[in-house]
């Protein structure tokens, strides 16, 4: 059914494709959501497990971006996705870049989008999330990010970002700091290792004093290699968040370069700035996963996303060392069927591997160093 819808989308550009999926899942979220329920669910037990003390039903979630407003909450429920992201939210509303802002690169399957963080803001996204009954739904990130603004620098910035995790922190299962967005005029405003260090700072004290219980997680850029060896700014970012026992990190967000890309020069030319999703950083992503799994010796849960479009893709994540997955791309080309096949694909593979539980499965793949000896290997590899 989804290849005949998907012909439908693809004839129009990719953010009024974007608007008319959604205006279609939130007419079928009014009228009863349930009813796709028999399509697109699917539950096993061996894709059960608890993190962070929040049970997962299935380890594959909807990735920041697609629901940015929180719209559609009941529906992912419904749609068989584990959890669901919403976001990037930011303190002020923003109407984000000027249009076209979002384009299809189908020969790569993946998208360039410069959206620029257009979102209701935290006081409407607040209100519509108080609604939702919680206890029946799967978990509920918040993704937040700076308000879209080059004029809110310094001071102003770290305001910006703590008004909005101290309006939306409570209503969430976990929070996301959105710290390298690509796709704005700042960019990567607090992946500074200072900035970031004052940035956790203030949120960590944010959260002591509103009682907020959400797990917080921060969210890297993609490495500009798919062999990563030693990567320092990561190192500094990794340092920081050690320092601040941040609960979990979620890699990647788009990539700002063009590697890996069939499509011509002439047309990613024509495109222009933006974030890249899909495919091409399908590799990037499950060796960063695996960089940042044995750099914090498997202790802090990941989630990977970023060119995850299968039961393959998704498990090789998982033995890499994500204990979560989430889709944006990948839900484009294939549609709301692929989380259903990944999930029984998932299944497929762990028992063909021997596990009982997916728990088992994560970070397989890695070999652990013990920390003292990773100092020693850090240092002979800087020398």
């Amino acid at each position: 059914m989804y290849p005949v819808f998907k012909s439908l989308l693809f004839r129009l550009d990719a953010e009024r494709a974007h608007h008319l999926a959604t205006s279609t899942a939130r007419f079928v979220q009014a009228i009863s959501p349930s009813i796709i329920q028999p399509l697109y669910a699917f539950d096993h037990p061996v894709l059960h497990q608890k993190i962070w003390g929040v049970p997962f039903r299935n380890p594959v979630g909807l990735a920041a971006g697609f629901d940015k407003n929180a719209q559609l909450v009941r529906f992912w429920d419904k749609a068989g996705f584990g959890f669901c992201e919403i976001g990037s939210v930011s303190a002020r509303a923003s109407q984000g870049n000027t249009k076209p802002r979002a384009f299809r690169l189908p020969s790569d399957k993946a998208l360039i989008n410069r959206m620029g963080l257009n979102n209701d803001g935290a006081e409407e996204v607040s209100q519509r999330l108080k609604k939702l009954n919680k206890n029946m739904l799967p978990p509920l990130g918040v993704n937040i990010a700076k308000t879209h603004d080059p004029s809110i620098m310094g001071e102003g910035a770290l305001l910006d970002f703590r008004h909005t995790y101290r309006v939306l922190a409570p209503l969430a299962s976990y929070v996301v700091l959105n710290i390298s967005c690509p796709n704005t005029a700042e960019g990567k405003t607090f992946e500074d290792p200072e900035s970031l260090d004052a940035l956790l700072t203030a949120i960590l004290s944010d959260r002591k004093e509103i009682g907020a219980n959400a797990p917080l997680l921060v969210k890297l850029s993609p490495t500009f290699s798919q062999h990563v060896v030693f990567d320092s700014a990561i190192e500094e970012i990794l340092s920081i968040v050690e320092q601040h026992r941040i609960d979990g990190l979620v890699a990647t967000n788009t990539a700002s370069d063009r590697q890996q890309l069939v499509t011509s020069d002439a047309e990613i030319k024509r495109i222009g700035n933006g974030g890249l999703s899909g495919a091409p950083l399908t590799h990037r992503t499950t060796r960063l996963v695996k960089y940042l799994y044995e750099k914090t010796r498997g202790e802090i849960p990941i989630v990977a996303v970023g060119g995850i479009d299968s039961a393959e893709t998704a498990y090789a994540n998982i033995r890499a060392g994500a204990s979560l997955v989430q889709l944006y791309t990948g839900l484009v080309y294939k549609g709301l069927g692929v989380v259903k096949k990944i999930n029984k694909g998932l299944v497929r593979l762990l028992r063909q591997d021997g596990y009982k539980t997916i728990s088992e499965a994560i970070g397989a793949d890695v070999d652990v160093i013990p920390n003292p000896i990773r100092e020693q290997v850090l240092a002979a590899i800087e020398v």
